[in-house]
């Protein structure tokens, strides 16, 4: 398996006080290893909702990342809910505890203050969690059951997200391989197109056609396409082995129902 799920929590980004910085580092830190993100969910600060969220998550079994709300702070639920999703206690763990003790000595405060222990909530977590170090401020995040828990700051979480993939899960690193095949038709209807992409996955298990419209513009840099569709073919694993005969597949079956296509990208020529 080379899929991994992740979690964003926060009101603040659904509400559009802030713009989520995750997804896009997340996509490309897996893809950079050879693994993918296979689902992506924007939940709120509520702590009924991330319980069930939780429990779905935690059932499926799947490498889940999980950023925001493990803070020490009344809005902050995700702790609470990860441990009521499994159905055991927030214990403190002693390591995370004695880094937070660090981080207030430090400081220069005492460790007997209101504030210290308030800060030191953050070192509870779901009963058999692991620390995930912090290198940023050292308040470490958890995981438990195959899900890692980090802070909403993205100069936090993704350095910790960082550690996980490369401590946990480097034999997974380029183990699946993968493929495409892609073109584009301009001027073609989908519907034109939609019979081939049946045929073509019926006929070759594992290789997944895609059709995406593009209704046109300009591209990063400056040039200006016209609306087009991309289209293509992409397998994992032993179906790579089927991608070259099915593109050609593809080909000849446009070929036949007249679909013109060109391998570049549909750009306005200047004048």
């Amino acid at each position: 398996m080379n899929r991994f799920n992740l979690i964003v929590i926060g009101d603040e980004i659904l509400h559009g006080s802030r713009q989520d910085a995750h997804f896009a580092f997340f996509r490309n830190m897996l893809q950079q290893h050879g693994l993918k993100l296979g689902q992506v969910q924007y939940l709120p600060d509520d702590f009924e909702v991330l319980v069930q969220a939780l429990q779905r998550s935690f059932s499926d079994g799947l490498p889940t990342f999980v950023t925001g709300g493990i803070g020490a702070t009344p809005d902050d639920h995700t702790r609470q809910a990860a441990a009521a999703a499994l159905g055991v206690p927030l214990v403190r763990h002693p390591q995370a505890a004695a880094l937070i003790d660090g981080v207030t000595l430090e400081r220069g405060e005492a460790l007997d203050t209101p504030e210290h222990r308030r800060r030191l909530n953050m070192a509870d977590f779901p009963a058999g969690s692991d620390i995930i170090p912090n290198p940023y401020n050292r308040i470490a995040g958890f995981s438990v059951r195959r899900h890692y828990f980090f802070p909403g700051f993205p100069v936090m979480a993704h350095p910790m997200a960082q550690w996980v993939l490369e401590t946990v899960y480097a034999d997974r690193f380029h183990r699946v391989a993968s493929g495409t095949r892609q073109l584009y038709l301009v001027g073609q209807p989908e519907s034109k197109i939609a019979p081939v992409m049946e045929d073509i996955e019926r006929r070759y298990s594992g290789v997944k056609a895609y059709s995406l419209p593009n209704v046109g513009g300009q591209t990063a840099d400056g040039r200006q396409t016209v609306p087009h569709i991309d289209f293509g073919l992409k397998a994992e694993g032993e179906a790579c082995s089927l991608l070259n005969a099915a593109w050609a597949d593809v080909l000849q079956q446009f070929e036949q129902a007249g679909i013109a296509w060109q391998s570049g990208l549909p750009v306005v020529e200047a004048v």
